[in-house]
């Protein structure tokens, strides 16, 4: 797989996306609105969108394109409801506590599959350093965060920052094992030569 959007795990942005859309349409469902839950998640989820559609582009296949509308139809919703919407009950608010913890552990998964690919291959691929340090320091700040609002009302939040920020950390010290270890450089010349030496 050569490419634009060569190693990058599909599972993992769509999950990753997931996150952020749960952050974000969590922000807006509790009283008082929290902007700095919803709009940095915002942000980030568009991000994560337009490398959907960039993974679409590169690969032209049914799956990637899936999950960019559905993206895209989840983006539209969230907004809509961030317009029209008041916050919600109690009821609601479990219901979002636990899509929460369902995200997290497709989180988890996600995450696990984009190192194992990183592993198998040797190579971080079109992975970039910047934005997984970037995403880290969006954790480790809403781990903070959750601490502030109490565990109570807090800890879906920090569950799922602390897995983010967890996997992160792995992914950040596969860059370096990338450059350093004998191991991945024989993987990535394996990766050359079953690709007829196009490496």
């Amino acid at each position: 797989m050569n490419g634009a959007t060569e190693v990058l795990s599909l599972n993992k942005f769509f999950v990753s996306f997931l996150a952020y859309y749960s952050f974000f349409v969590y922000g807006m469902s509790i009283e008082p609105f929290n902007h700095f839950i919803v709009w940095p998640r915002l942000i980030a989820a568009l991000l994560v969108a337009v490398i959907l559609y960039e993974i679409w582009v590169d690969r032209k296949a049914i799956t990637p394109l899936s999950f960019l509308i559905l993206a895209i139809v989840l983006l539209v919703s969230g907004v809509v409801f961030g317009l029209t919407g008041n916050t919600y009950e109690d009821n609601g608010r479990q219901l979002m506590t636990v899509m929460i913890v369902i995200i997290t552990i497709f989180l988890a998964q996600g995450y696990i599959h984009q190192i194992m690919q990183v592993l198998k291959l040797g190579s971080t691929g079109a992975l970039d350093i910047k934005m997984s340090q970037f995403i880290l320091l969006m954790d480790l700040s809403t781990i903070a965060f959750a601490f502030v609002m109490g565990l109570k009302d807090g800890w879906p939040l920090m569950l799922l920052a602390v897995v983010s920020a967890c996997t992160k950390l792995i992914i950040l010290y596969l860059f370096r094992w990338v450059r350093t270890s004998v191991s991945a450089e024989r993987r990535r010349r394996a990766v050359c030569q079953s690709d007829f030496g196009s490496c």
